[in-house]
């Protein structure tokens, strides 16, 4: 860990960063809870969002690992772009952009596997941080080595690619387009090409082949990145809300269309979902950089940027300190005063709270894992 620079940072993004990892990090308990122990219909709708589809569909709760790829790719131009418009050649930033993309993936095997705690053969190589780092590493190539116009070619060509491939290439044994676990073609060569176990045994939602598509994400945070860093002088900041505004509606009415022949589908990584979770993520980031970085309402963002300025320890951390214990001795006593429902309640933001104490600690020390 060493000190992170805050230049040039956008805290809208850490902010939205900081957001996104809060539904994984004990937030999603929340509603969860509350559904149980109360029964409000408000509550049970946001609890059934906060979960995932069996196969196909989309629900909130899918967004939430799709808006992390896609705020890497955001971040693309302020940390390479600038560099490049210094005259730092591209192919002295490759190395630290691989680099990074394999130390996710390296982070990811970890998070699954621990360190020498499982045999070689039964280990789960895919991740999240793997596709991450990945996907996120092959869109920063793209953006470094190509043009705007070509970006939106690659862009293209990855999600009707992809499309094309999952329809006609013929698994053996199965029609040729059936969507199904058993018979979809990115499940078929993962089983084939990839070491270990898969997570759902003959299908791993962090695959190999469905991480090309998400590529796609990436570059979708990239463009967005791109507007968001264009010279005020050139567009400004409500016309730059506006532009985000109207290419996340288009990405979702695109992808409401393509879902009639090409289902959005999280664990498939398909192309309709590429713009359903990517049109998603976009309208979040206008919102948010709407709020915080034009209107300049900001004292509300300290929460959650917190959590953002360090978002892959929260997400790793939870395997290795036993937060829930730490809460129970700290609270318990004191929520045992109190009837059922409030504990269950109270339990979940005793959690929270110490996490995010956690990283309070950290970001007060200036203490960020930089990748």
């Amino acid at each position: 860990m060493k000190e992170n620079s805050t230049s040039h940072r956008l805290l809208s993004l850490d902010t939205l960063r900081g957001f996104d990892m809060f539904w994984i990090s004990g937030g999603e308990d929340i509603f969860a809870v509350l559904a149980k122990v109360t029964g409000w219909s408000w509550a049970v709708f946001i609890a059934h969002q906060l979960t995932h589809p069996d196969w196909n569909g989309f629900r909130a709760y899918d967004l939430i690992f799709p808006t992390f790829l896609f705020m890497a790719g955001v971040s693309t131009p302020f940390s390479l772009g600038s560099r490049l418009e210094k005259g730092v050649p591209a192919s002295d930033l490759i190395r630290k952009v691989i680099q990074r993309g394999l130390i996710l993936v390296f982070l990811g095997v970890i998070y699954n596997n621990g360190i020498f705690h499982t045999e070689w053969a039964n280990m789960r190589y895919p991740s999240v941080l793997g596709r991450i780092g990945l996907a996120g590493m092959f869109a920063q190539i793209i953006y470094l080595y190509t043009g705007k116009t070509s970006r939106w070619i690659w862009f293209a060509g990855l999600l009707l690619g992809y499309w094309a491939f999952m329809m006609y290439f013929p698994v053996p044994g199965c029609e040729a387009g059936l969507m199904t676990m058993e018979c979809n073609p990115a499940s078929y060569f993962d089983r084939m090409i990839l070491p270990g176990r898969l997570h759902l045994k003959i299908h791993d939602p962090e695959g190999l082949v469905s991480t090309i598509p998400a590529i796609a994400t990436g570059l979708m945070g990239i463009f967005s990145g791109e507007i968001l860093r264009t010279d005020p002088a050139k567009l400004s900041q409500n016309k730059k809300v506006l532009y985000l505004i109207a290419g996340g509606v288009v990405s979702l009415i695109i992808s409401q269309l393509w879902d009639i022949v090409f289902p959005i589908n999280k664990n498939l990584w398909t192309s309709s979902f590429v713009l359903c979770a990517g049109g998603c993520s976009v309208l979040l980031l206008a919102f948010f950089y709407w709020i915080v970085d034009v209107l300049n309402y900001r004292r509300w963002t300290f929460f959650f940027v917190v959590i953002g300025m360090n978002s892959i320890v929260i997400y790793m951390v939870g395997r290795y300190i036993d937060f829930e214990y730490t809460a129970e001795a700290l609270f318990g006593g004191v929520l045992d005063f109190f009837p059922e429902p409030v504990q269950a309640v109270g339990g979940v933001l005793a959690f929270i709270g110490v996490q995010w104490a956690f990283m309070y600690l950290l970001w007060r020390n200036k203490l960020f894992l930089k990748v």
